[in-house]
Order: C-alpha cells, then structure tokens, then sequence
C-alpha cells in the first residue's frame, strides 16, 4: 500500500469489480477518459475481470485509489514500462464524483509519481490528456507535469504531458527547505 496525503493506492481487488464496472458503463467518465462505453453485463465483465486480477505484468502496475478511511473512489496505473528508455506512462480515474475537484486525483497522482521515482530507476512519465479536459489539465500541471505536444488518436485530440525526475526531485528539494 501507498499512503498520500489524502489517498491510498492499493492492488486492485475483487472487490473493486462493482465500482469499475459502474465506471465504465457510465457515459460522461467514459467520454473524459476517450474510452469506449463498455457494453457487457457485470457477469461477462466480472468473468473478465478476474482473469485480469490473476495476470501480472512487468509492464503494468494497476492500483485502486481510495480514501484514508478506505472508500474506493478510483483507479490509477502506471504501464507501457520501458526499462529501455527509463519511461512509463501513468494513467488516472477518479470515478466517484463525490471526489472530484477536492484534490483527491492531485494526491493520488502525486503519490503515484512519488513511489515510481523512489522505488524504480525510470527517469520519465508522460500521460495524455484530451485537449478539452483543462480540469485534468491543471491537475497534472500541479503535480509538475508539462506539457510537451499533442497527438491525434482515434479521433481524439490529446494533450501530451510529462515530468522527469530531475523535474521531480527539484521539487522535492523545494518542499524540504
């Protein structure tokens, strides 16, 4: 477990299926993560699901995001690691409205990066945006990431952004002092 601030970032567990599954067939957190609209019943996801759970990859690290007191509230990941090039790309949902807009996705993002720089050897993480999401946007940019180009994908238009660790531990010094 990984405590922030305000979040903790766990494994994903069974238990979290009922909330995922809600986020995913809900129509507007589909649109602001330029995802499909999942379109199977909770049965067929949850037989999906828990295949998922027992597959691991040195590729892709998934946490659920919950509060101190344990409510699950989201998702966040960290995958496409390429030990390579030293870089990964981080990704992000707060799906419980009830959470938004109260620096819950800052410090789980946050909180996420900080693990990544402490705990591995890679030297950057990049994320894409939608162009249009400037409340992510602002999120992102206040956890230290910059913007550095867009690209088209499916039909979306996104903003690409990332922080580096020399970026990271910048900020950490400022923190200290």
């Amino acid at each position: 477990m990984i405590i922030g601030n305000k979040t903790r970032l766990r494994e994903k567990r069974l238990g979290d299926a009922l909330s995922d599954y809600t986020w995913r067939i809900d129509s507007e957190l589909s649109q602001l993560d330029a995802a499909p609209l999942l379109n199977v019943t909770f049965s067929q996801y949850l037989s999906n699901y828990t295949g998922e759970l027992s597959y691991s990859s040195s590729s892709r690290y998934p946490f659920a995001v919950e509060t101190l007191d344990g409510r699950h509230i989201g998702n966040c990941v960290y995958d496409d690691v390429d030990e390579t090039r030293g870089e990964a790309e981080l990704g992000i949902m707060i799906g419980n409205r009830d959470y938004w807009d109260k620096g819950y996705g800052a410090d789980a993002v946050t909180t996420l990066v900080n693990y990544i720089f402490r705990q591995t050897r890679l030297n950057r993480i990049y994320l894409k945006t939608l162009d249009w999401n400037t409340r992510a946007q602002k999120c992102f940019q206040k956890c230290g990431f910059t913007p550095y180009g867009h690209v088209v994908r499916d039909g979306f238009n996104f903003l690409l952004m990332e922080i580096y660790r020399e970026q990271w531990e910048k900020q950490q010094t400022k923190v200290e002092d």
